[in-house]
């Protein structure tokens, strides 16, 4: 047998000997759930208290130290969970009551982040095969003025944050506004904060769209069908500002682009792909009740298929030269290369892992809190001492400044009992509260980090100019919460 065949089916046999023996290990066995101890006011609680602030001091202050907000997150929630595992074992003898919850968050995560990295396969796949540089270039040469780009942008920032991850959609629509916006720094500015708002607004009445609302859905506290009670309290929250703003666009219409661009063979399927795994993912989840990750598996095997198709059916197109005769040679071997394949894990390797990695130690932080206490004890004064109705406003104005996905599991792990329009107020705050603030959603930011490498400092969307009209966007914050109060028969 060759040396390579020996190595793999010894490595089979390890794993096979691995899974064999796994419930010997403890994770199939069955363990104590017993009630966690009140860890509030022990030191331990105090440590999750002092490592919970630090480590999102660091995370909010990335940009003043340029460390990824991802490894301060991770560090955090493993030393809270040592401490947690470690004060168990020398005081109860055993820390199997952990396990459990331990694992219960990882599971949580585990979708999450197969639901994400999925997501953004798709879109950097769709990149890759040139659909929206064909977008960015028919915009820039349809000789749109300035005002009727602004509300483009900001339509397809809607409703694209429907389907595709809200921060994903920001990345997209600040690269389209900077390359058709060029020399005009006012027109990028007012029209990637409106991108920012309405990426927000758009992702907040679908629960494929961010990361909060597909919390809310994952934990069935609102079901899919529900969030279209949200459409018109969403489009109020993403027009209202946009309404004010339009005024303060520049007239005028850019010149257009001189680039040519090619859509690339099997681009046209891949975008039919999308659109059948998310209506699969969709159906699936209101007929049956599976669980919204299995439809998104399906499209992820369906794409990793074409490509494979994409490689093995290529065929050269150097003798086709009849059509290649009105090129340059530089477009002529652009468009050679975009008759050939693509490779499908360049596109999951080009996922954002930063951002996937925060949630993670988001999430282990939150599910800590939770175990040691704290959040039961805010549960208590929000929900009991405040009305829920106050307290889900409050929670929204919070989003500002701290991640909506981070709230939302927080708030999921309180354990509220909440009416359907109780939750519904709280998708919403959450959704569109991050918009208040640039620094208070993942649209936001990853404008800010774009327009920081493209612009001259003080131009452009900066987190001066937002805040310069976050009174704008607290109209529009409140004016959805009015939306919802008329659209839900006057209650709550």
């Amino acid at each position: 047998m060759p040396v390579n065949s020996l190595h793999k089916n010894s490595y089979r046999l390890l794993a096979l000997g691995f899974i064999y023996f796994l419930p010997s290990l403890g994770f199939a066995q069955e363990v104590a759930t017993a009630a966690p101890v009140d860890l509030k006011h022990h030191y331990v609680g105090y440590l999750t208290i002092g490592i919970t602030l630090l480590a999102y001091i660091m995370a909010m202050t990335e940009d003043l130290h340029q460390m990824s907000k991802a490894k301060p997150m991770i560090l955090g929630a493993m030393l809270i969970w040592f401490a947690i595992f470690i004060y168990y074992s020398t005081t109860f003898g055993s820390a199997k009551n952990v396990v459990p919850v331990f694992q219960t968050n990882l599971e949580a995560y585990g979708e999450l982040f197969l639901f994400i990295t999925v997501a953004m396969t798709f879109l950097n796949a769709m990149t890759e095969r040139g659909v929206f540089d064909v977008l960015r270039v028919t915009l820039a040469n349809r000789q749109y003025s300035y005002r009727q780009l602004f509300w483009i942008t900001g339509m397809l920032a809607f409703l694209l944050s429907l389907v595709i991850s809200s921060l994903t959609v920001g990345l997209l629509m600040g690269y389209i506004i900077l390359e058709i916006g060029k020399g005009q720094p006012r027109f990028i500015a007012l029209a990637g904060l409106n991108a920012v708002v309405a990426a927000n607004a758009g992702g907040t009445m679908s629960p494929l769209g961010g990361i909060s609302t597909f919390f809310v859905w994952q934990q069935n506290r609102v079901h899919f069908t529900d969030f279209f009670i949200l459409t018109v309290p969403c489009l109020v929250n993403f027009l209202v500002p946009a309404l004010i703003m339009h005024f303060s666009v520049i007239k005028g219409t850019p010149s257009p682009s001189s680039e040519r661009v090619f859509l690339k063979r099997g681009a046209k399927r891949i975008i039919f792909i999308f659109i059948l795994m998310f209506s699969t993912t969709v159906l699936s989840n209101v007929l049956f009740e599976m669980p919204a990750i299995t439809g998104m598996m399906f499209g992820l095997a369906l794409l990793q298929i074409f490509s494979y198709y994409l490689v093995k059916s290529e065929n050269g197109v150097e003798h086709i030269t009849h059509f290649l005769e009105e090129y340059e040679e530089h477009e002529r071997q652009t468009y050679i290369e975009s008759r050939k394949g693509f490779d499908v894990f360049k596109c999951v390797a080009g996922v954002d892992w930063d951002t996937l990695l925060f949630f993670y130690g988001a999430m282990m932080i939150v599910g800590a809190l939770s175990f040691v206490g704290y959040l039961d004890a805010m549960a208590h004064y929000l929900f009991t001492v405040i009305t829920p109705t106050v307290a889900n406003i409050i929670i929204g104005l919070t989003s500002g400044a701290i991640d909506n996905g981070t709230l939302m599991y927080a708030v999921l792990n309180m354990h509220p009992s909440f009416p359907l329009g109780q939750w519904l107020l709280l998708t919403l705050t959450l959704g569109v509260g991050g918009s208040l603030l640039a620094i208070g959603s993942a649209p936001g930011l990853h404008v800010l980090g774009l327009m920081k490498g493209r612009m001259n400092l003080g131009e452009g969307y900066t987190f001066t100019l937002h805040l310069r009209w976050m009174p704008v966007i607290l109209l529009g914050f409140f004016a959805s919460i009015a939306a919802l109060f008329l659209v839900n028969g006057g209650k709550f």
